[in-house]
């Protein structure tokens, strides 16, 4: 989730509490009932909010071992590539080898 949707989403709860306090605090009702009502609407938006941590939370840990595999596939292929590198760097260092003996042999003779 991103930082504007985050704050989007808090404003909204923010905004949602508030009116509904008001809203509760201006009803006809007794004092406990009232207080009774507030107490179960900050567990409402409590259990929300937990509901979209969580959401949150599973998504990050969805999108972070993807990531682990992608850097894991990567890393093989590079190490891949670098041993077919190493592998033709030695068969050219032989090729110059082979020559340079070549070479040296004419000149011995």
């Amino acid at each position: 989730m991103s930082n504007t949707s985050g704050n989007s989403l808090l404003a909204l709860l923010t905004g949602a509490l508030i009116g509904a306090g008001i809203g509760i605090l201006y009803a006809p009702d007794k004092g406990t009932k009232t207080r009774e009502k507030i107490k179960d609407g900050f567990q409402d938006a409590k259990d929300d909010l937990k509901t979209k941590l969580d959401e949150v939370s599973e998504q990050l840990k969805s999108k972070l071992n993807n990531s682990k595999d992608n850097l894991e596939d990567s890393f093989e292929e590079m190490v891949s590539n670098a041993s077919h590198k190493t592998e033709d760097l030695i068969l050219f260092l032989e090729q110059k080898l082979a020559e340079l003996k070549e070479q040296n042999a004419k000149l011995q003779k």
